[in-house]
């Protein structure tokens, strides 16, 4: 057997080993270059969402699936949490996982497949309707400045009615409100609100009509999307004023529709006056109209004082005009001065009655008897504090008699103050006596002299009403009232006549 020098044989090529390692870092590198970012469109499963805060999930469809995962600074930027069973559209790029060799899609972004397709949906007739002229400002309708009735289509039990009827009752509470109920939202809203805008439109009961709703999702606003309904709007002979959703949400109806607000409560605001803005306004008008009429009327006033002076120089009816004023001027003069005479006398009548009365004897009469009254007590209490002071000394001398004497002397001692009292008691009253005698005869001068006495004797005196003597019968005029004083009692009287 022949053996080859090996030297001989041909040299065997180096082999290029590859560690799986290594294997997968190429092949990552190979599918990044390869693919670049990609959309897809698949359904979640296996969603997991570790304390690291990444998103881990499969994407599938019908026949096959794939590893997706999220990092936690790309999901952060996503507008809902991912779950099992939601449709997505995500834009990714093909990545490997090199521990264990599997390749797998590195999720950068995220949305709702069925959003966005509601988006392309939108901004398709958005645009198709643009291109129409609908959402032109040319054709769309200014507001009315004071609307008599405004109607709102609405749902009967959401917010955003109670919050228009509660702005038009703050702005301007005269103004009637009409409501159109209908559904806001589901499939069947479109064909309700079609069919109140053009119950409207055909009644025209309205002046302004209010389409509104509360805030939601795309989905729920999309009934305000429909093309039936953006026509409907456009068409409808009366302006139509929306207010859907909060001031981010944005339909197809606020393009079409005549003013857009962002709130339903905007838009109640919009189609009433400020009532206080318009009673300023009123007031300031008011005010304006009366100066004017002012200014006016003092223009006329004046005109017609200078008309009248100078009517007044060239007719005779201003003279006597003239004298008719000084004459009732003299007049007034005439009555004052009569009043003052009047008053005068009527002062002096008074001083003289005042003086007659401190001379009148009945007057002297009066005192004379109250100093008598006086006089009598004065006397009367002089004899009851002698007798007083006579009394004590008696007792006192009884007393001593009694301790100091016998029986006898004591008898004697009674006797003589026995006597002692008697002559006390004689004297008081004959001192009480010589008073009377003393003031009778007063007494009987004043009697003889008081008019009493001369009533006593079937006289009267007279006087009217105001209380003077009527001394003369000619000043008693017929139906004069006076009153006669008789000696009991007084008579009043009229007088019939006087001679």
């Amino acid at each position: 057997m022949q053996i080859a020098d090996s030297t001989s044989l041909p040299a065997r090529p180096e082999r290029d080993i590859y560690s799986v390692s290594r294997l997968n870092r190429e092949v990552r590198v190979l599918l990044e270059r390869g693919f670049g970012s990609l959309w897809l469109e698949a359904e979640i499963s296996n969603f997991a969402r570790p304390s690291s805060g990444h998103w881990y999930f499969s994407l599938k469809d019908a026949a096959a699936q794939v590893r997706c995962a999220m990092f936690r600074q790309r999901n952060m930027l996503c507008s809902f949490i991912a779950r099992d069973g939601q449709k997505v559209l995500v834009r990714a790029r093909i990545g490997l996982y090199e521990p264990r060799g599997e390749y797998q899609l590195i999720v950068d972004h995220m949305e709702d497949a069925g959003l966005g397709a509601l988006k392309r949906q939108f901004e398709e007739l958005s645009a198709k309707l643009r291109l129409e002229g609908l959402f032109a400002a040319e054709r769309k309708r200014p507001l009315p400045a004071l609307p008599k009735r405004i109607g709102i289509i609405t749902s009967p039990t959401g917010a955003a009615v109670q919050d228009i009827l509660h702005v038009l009752a703050r702005r301007f509470p005269a103004t009637a409100v009409l409501i159109y109920p209908v559904s806001v939202q589901g499939t069947q809203a479109p064909a309700e609100i079609i069919a109140a805008l053009q119950t409207a439109g055909r009644r025209k009961e309205c002046d302004v009509l209010i389409l509104a709703r509360g805030g939601g999702s795309l989905e729920d606003l999309w009934a305000f999307n429909d093309e039936r309904l953006a026509r409907e709007i456009a068409a409808s002979p009366i302006p139509v004023v929306t207010g859907i959703g909060h001031e981010i949400d944005i339909t197809i109806a606020d393009f079409v529709a005549d003013v857009r607000a962002p709130t339903p409560s905007a838009a109640a605001e919009l189609v009433v006056p400020d009532a206080e803005e318009w009673l300023e306004t009123f007031a300031r008008l008011g005010a304006r109209v009366q100066r004017g009429m002012r200014r006016r009327l003092a223009g006329h006033g004046e005109r017609l004082r200078w008309l009248t002076a100078r009517a007044a120089l060239v007719n005779p009816a201003a003279r006597l005009s003239a004298r008719a004023q000084r004459l009732d001027e003299l007049e007034q003069c005439l009555v004052r001065a009569l009043r003052r005479q009047l008053q005068e006398r009527r002062e002096r009548l008074r001083w003289l009655t005042g003086r007659a009365a401190l001379v009148s004897p009945s007057t002297r009469l009066m005192q004379q008897l109250l100093r008598l009254e006086n006089l009598q007590q004065q006397l009367h209490r002089a004899w009851r504090q002698g007798l007083k002071t006579r009394l004590a000394a008696l007792g006192d001398i009884r007393s001593r008699l009694w301790q100091a004497s016998p029986v006898a002397r004591v008898r004697d001692a009674a006797a003589r103050h026995g006597a002692l009292f008697a002559r006390l008691h004689a004297a008081g009253f004959e001192q009480t006596r010589r008073a009377r005698e003393r003031l009778l005869p007063l007494v009987r001068t004043l009697q003889a002299v008081s008019p009493l006495a001369t009533l006593e004797r079937g006289y009267a005196i007279v006087s009217v009403e105001g209380g003077e003597i009527l001394r003369n019968a000619a000043d008693a005029k017929p139906g004069t009232m006076i009153e006669a004083r008789l000696a009991k009692g007084s008579v009043r009287a009229k007088v019939e006549w006087s001679a």
